[in-house]
């Protein structure tokens, strides 16, 4: 069961890398890929309806981890606290950049909430990197489990470059979603950006793999390390021949790997203990009582396939390519939809304005 719930866990962590991926990727990007307000709005529409959902996963991993590893979740939790808490920050400040922006009512105030949502994805995206590199490469512990490294400690040269691998990658993933999402000008910035991107990319992450590799692997990781390598070519290759569908096929697959490359390597092991290997957490060390995981077993094959349902659903609603006349009304989108309540709202005015004229006042039906 310890097995089996550290593997769901590689799991969920996986669909939020793909998912969560390509939406920190729109907002690194939305600086460099827009110039106009109405190619803000269509990045910003691309992932309207879904990012919220996305999140989603980052709270399922979370939960996880506290009811299937809670010694795993408090060591980790606590040694990692301030980034944790940059990380949370850096999602509130991204939820308010996209929610208020379609409530700004001056340019000053779209362009505040433009920079939150650049660096509420920046932030998020460097410091998942920074966690799992050092995941990999373990942090201080003492006998009791309890994490004895600074927040200074945290970012070491292999962290850091942890950190720019994974703000890579999201990047690398958005635009390959945009491209696939949008048309018109935005579409065309994108492409422009992609060859320096794509080779940024692959130097940053192979370095890490390579890194990584050498501190902690496993014949597993090191073949997840090359499918890594061989999903992130493949998209690189579709994207010269134009099958945009095919590159964020493969870029998904790639994303879905890099989760479950760290956490073979990590295997059986949930947090190294640099200093001495005997104070490590593991599976076993680290898991709830066998009757809390088979609980949590029945419950999550029941809810995980209709979660993944409903959000596959919302995908294939909003399928549909972003146009500069979807955002046509005030917002960051959806101008056909704030069209038609604009109508609604002024058929409604119409009428209850006759309504006026027809009946008497309230006043004079006292009289």
């Amino acid at each position: 069961m310890q097995g089996f719930w550290f593997g769901l866990i590689a799991v969920v962590w996986a669909v939020f890398f793909v998912l969560e991926g390509f939406d920190f990727g729109v907002g690194i990007l939305l600086p460099f890929i827009s110039r106009t307000d109405e190619q803000r709005k269509v990045a910003l529409r691309s992932i309207g309806p879904v990012w919220d959902g996305n999140e989603v996963w980052l709270l399922l991993a979370g939960g996880a981890t506290f009811a299937a590893f809670p010694a795993w979740y408090a060591s980790m939790f606590s040694g990692f606290y301030l980034a944790f808490a940059l990380l949370l920050a850096g999602l509130i400040m991204r939820g308010i950049g996209i929610e208020y922006r379609s409530k700004a009512q001056t340019d000053s105030g779209r362009r505040w909430c433009d920079v939150t949502f650049f660096v509420g994805s920046v932030v998020p995206a460097i410091l998942l990197g920074v966690t799992f590199a050092n995941l990999l490469r373990g942090l201080r512990m003492d006998a009791n489990h309890d994490v004895t490294a600074s927040f200074g400690s945290l970012l070491s040269p292999f962290a850091l470059l942890g950190g720019l691998v994974t703000l890579a990658l999201c990047t690398f993933h958005g635009a390959i979603y945009l491209m696939l999402r949008t048309t018109g000008e935005v579409r065309d910035a994108t492409r422009r950006l992609l060859p320096a991107l794509t080779g940024a990319t692959g130097v940053l992450a192979v370095l890490f793999l390579a890194w990584a590799s050498h501190l902690r692997g496993s014949g597993g990781s090191f073949i997840l390390a090359g499918l890594i390598v061989t999903g992130f070519l493949l998209a690189a290759a579709a994207l010269r021949t134009g099958r945009e569908g095919r590159a964020f096929a493969a870029s998904a697959v790639m994303m879905l790997l890099v989760p479950a490359w760290i956490f073979a390597a990590l295997w059986p092991l949930v947090l190294p203990a640099s200093n001495n290997p005997a104070w490590s957490l593991t599976i076993h060390n680290a898991s709830s009582s066998p009757y809390t995981l088979r609980v949590m077993t029945v419950v999550a094959l029941v809810m995980t396939p209709i979660v993944l349902i409903y959000q596959a659903w919302t995908y294939w609603v909003f399928r549909a390519r972003v146009t500069g006349a979807d955002v046509s009304g005030d917002g960051y989108g959806g101008g056909r939809f704030e069209r038609t309540v604009r109508r609604a709202r002024d058929s409604a005015a119409e009428l209850l304005g006759t309504a006026d004229h027809d009946h008497p006042s309230h006043h004079d039906r006292q009289q």
